[in-house]
């Protein structure tokens, strides 16, 4: 076989690279996952070369020739990239400055200032949400943590009574909001639009962060009583800062990214006419490239400036926040090569052929592929990433909000218990001088009522609209 023709194959997702059947491809499917998840877990592979791996490991198992296989990754791993890569580089950026700026210790101490008592797990979800859009899990957790350790202490607060909720709000903001790495793969694998996705994303995120956040924080409050844990509360950046951003110019910085897509998804529904010039604009300017750029370039000054940052400074921290995210772009670009390699083996088909023999609704078994991959390896970014790629076939036929549901519904999924094998179990646990025990009595539990209440809240919409 001619690489040429390699090539043609890998592109047409609609022609298998093999003609296995579908007890084969289940197989294959299965053998690929479990290599990925072996790598992971027993031999400590960085995920990039587990998925490469599995990727190439899944071809062979469906009896697909290995070049075809390489080229089917390989297409895979570059349109993803392509896809989000500068996405996922903006928001980066875009926290960076907030973090370094005390834009985010403004927004902290403001609404902190103005709430207490009963308020606080309120509040607390409040900070983490706005703070969790534009940055990634592992960086708002050691961004919030010395607020909750700083809040629960000076405040007399059970230390679960506040953390729970700010970790909540970190946690749907990661599974269920673009522009996160997980939601905008699972958007471009499925072919969702993402205004749609960010307006229902939301409309299901407010009531899982209340019930998952400041709700059951009573209860995990009453099974784990931890003393605070003073060690680990670490100096706060705008504490070495002459000045920082206001208030206001914070937060309209962080949410203008998500006004500017919603705006474009309610005059896309609105308007309806490719031809009418306002959609035009408004398709423009509410793309996630714009968005996020526009994001970015506001806040050099609104955030940067704001802090006294000089122009090396700026250029500085948007140069520092680039390098933490080579490991995510690899492991997000080697997701979307084994994605491409379980299209063009033929699972697809196999696919939808399992769920009408077993009537199951599709929104219900991307969440159950999501939720075996995330037990299976830790990890929910692989987890939203290899679910969307086996699903991807059921969104052919669906509505735009249906589509939108479907990448909903593997986030949530993509978050049902984390246990030992996901690396944000251990930072919880150190952060809050926990034992494993009590880190799985709060944290464990909490991600599964937010995977739970998720799904439930995605298929109540899914029959409304």
């Amino acid at each position: 076989m001619t690489s040429l023709n390699v090539e043609m194959l890998a592109a047409d997702a609609t022609e298998p690279i093999t003609s296995a059947g579908n007890a084969q491809l289940g197989v294959a499917v299965l053998a690929g996952i479990a290599v990925i998840v072996l790598l992971i877990t027993r031999f400590k592979l960085h995920a990039f070369l587990a998925l490469t791996i599995g990727s190439l490991a899944l071809g062979a198992f469906a009896g697909a020739p290995l070049d075809a296989a390489i080229a089917s990754f390989t297409k895979g791993l570059g349109s993803t990239v392509a896809g989000v890569g500068v996405l996922i580089a903006l928001g980066a950026i875009l926290g960076k400055l907030l973090a370094d700026s005390g834009g985010a210790d403004q927004i902290v101490d403001t609404i902190l200032a103005r709430a207490g008592g009963r308020a606080m797990p309120w509040a607390m979800v409040l900070i983490a949400s706005v703070i969790g859009l534009p940055l990634f899990f592992e960086v708002g957790i050691v961004l919030l943590i010395p607020v909750v350790l700083m809040v629960a202490k000076r405040g007399d607060y059970s230390l679960m009574r506040i953390g729970v909720p700010a970790l909540a709000g970190l946690s749907v903001m990661h599974g269920l909001i673009p522009p996160h790495p997980g939601p905008l793969v699972a958007i471009d694998a499925i072919g969702a639009n993402l205004g749609v996705t960010l307006a229902l994303g939301i409309v299901v995120a407010i009531p899982t962060v209340i019930i998952a956040g400041p709700l059951f924080s009573r209860y995990a409050a009453r099974w784990v009583d931890v003393p605070v844990p003073e060690r680990m509360i670490p100096q706060r950046v705008s504490d070495d800062l002459e000045r920082r951003p206001g208030f206001g110019s914070t937060v309209a910085t962080v949410l203008l990214p998500v006004v500017l897509m919603l705006v474009k998804a309610l005059v896309d529904i609105v308007v309806d006419d490719p031809e009418n010039r306002v959609q035009r604009v408004t398709d423009v300017i509410g793309s996630p490239l714009i968005a996020l750029l526009a994001a970015v370039l506001v806040g050099l000054f609104t955030l940067g400036r704001a802090a006294g940052f000089s122009k090396e400074r700026i250029s500085s921290t948007v140069e520092t926040s680039l390098a933490p995210i080579a490991g995510v772009l690899l492991i997000v670009g080697a997701g979307g090569g084994f994605k491409q390699t379980l299209i063009d083996v033929g699972v697809g088909g196999m696919i939808l052929d399992f769920s009408e023999d077993w009537a199951i609704p599709a929104l219900l078994l991307a969440w159950l592929i999501a939720v075996a991959i995330r037990l299976a390896t830790g990890s929910a970014t692989v987890a939203t990433i290899s679910a969307a790629g086996l699903v991807a076939p059921l969104a052919a036929d669906m509505s735009t909000s249906h589509a939108a549901l479907l990448v909903l519904a593997i986030g949530a999924g993509s978050l049902f218990f984390s246990h030992v094998n996901d690396a944000g179990f251990w930072l919880v646990k150190e952060y809050f001088g926990m034992s494993v025990g009590q880190t799985v009595k709060t944290w464990s539990v909490m991600e599964t009522i937010i995977s739970v209440v998720g799904i439930v809240f995605v298929l109540l919409l899914s029959l409304v609209l």
